[in-house]
């Protein structure tokens, strides 16, 4: 699923690519994806002559404020992502009109397609067809229950270490399950909470209660610096993600421990475990993470 580093990556490629556009149509073959309006005309009709005003992010969602005080809000959900170019449907099968990275096998499963005023295509490619298409009218995007219950922003200037402390501490349970609950940090997941527990020396099972202020700083610091790192590559790629221009992220060169089990650690040789942590896997070096028997039960 696209994390923060890869929707921002798709916000900042959008801005450059599709800003004061305007909507002229839409097609589908999966009408499922388009959550509201549920009537495919009616959403149709409503997208029609829309201009793109404002394109950014909150948490997982990419957010288009449109013009008649409308909001576009797409979730790539695990396998979506965003694309930008000229496709002609051949045997009922879109292709790209030109070769390279738009023809990359990832870039294929088209199912929602944007006709913009400049002969361009904003597409919805997802394999596995659960993202989530939503258009709502501007002054019920706050109260809407897409965003309404997501935490702080952990890029944003106001999310210092003392905020971060606070949810934190506030909220029970093992530190990535933690920093992966959207309530509490906003667009933090599987890939990036591994990144960040490894840079910190953190164990992923060590529960929240359990983390001293020490701990704290340094998930706090690492937090911030690997989701800059995780933007500044443009994202990670090593599954479906694609840029809007189809190309690969890069932060694949950077990631030290996310689906590196079996493998030897960068930091100390020791041997990548992985684990199943709540439904989810968990990667962690159990030499530069380790739990370590004082730290097994909550201080009190």
């Amino acid at each position: 699923m696209p994390e923060l580093p890869e929707v921002e990556t798709t916000v900042r490629s959008l801005q450059k690519k599709v800003l004061n556009r305007t909507f002229l149509d839409v097609w589908t073959d999966a009408k499922k994806l388009i959550k509201k309006p549920k009537n495919f005309r009616i959403f149709k009709r409503e997208i029609k002559k829309k201009k793109i005003e404002k394109i950014w992010r909150r948490g997982k969602n990419i957010i288009f404020e449109l013009s008649g005080d409308k909001i576009l809000l797409i979730h790539q959900k695990m396998t979506g992502h965003l694309l930008v170019g000229r496709w002609v449907s051949k045997k009922g099968k879109w292709e790209s009109i030109k070769a390279g990275p738009l023809r990359d096998p990832m870039n294929r499963f088209l199912h929602v397609v944007f006709f913009l005023d400049n002969k361009e295509m904003l597409s919805l490619s997802d394999l596995r067809k659960f993202a989530k298409i939503v258009l709502m009218n501007k002054k019920d995007f706050e109260t809407s229950e897409d965003v309404r219950k997501i935490g702080p922003e952990p890029l944003d200037k106001k999310f210092n270490f003392k905020v971060f402390k606070k949810r934190i501490l506030k909220s029970s349970g093992k530190i990535k399950q933690v920093l992966m609950n959207q309530e509490v940090i906003a667009g933090i997941g599987n890939i990036y909470s591994d990144e960040i527990l490894w840079e910190a020396k953190i164990n992923p099972f060590r529960p929240t209660c359990n983390l001293s202020e020490k701990d704290l700083i340094k998930i706090y610091t690492a937090t911030k610096k690997i989701l800059r790192r995780g933007i500044k590559a443009k994202g990670e790629s090593f599954s479906d993600y694609r840029m809007p221009d189809g190309r690969r992220g890069g932060f694949d060169k950077f990631r030290m421990v996310y689906k590196k089990e079996g493998k030897k650690c960068f930091r100390c040789g020791a041997i990548i475990k992985r684990e199943k942590i709540g439904g989810r896997s968990a990667h962690f070096c159990p030499a530069c993470q380790r739990f370590g028997a004082d730290k097994q039960k909550c201080q009190k």
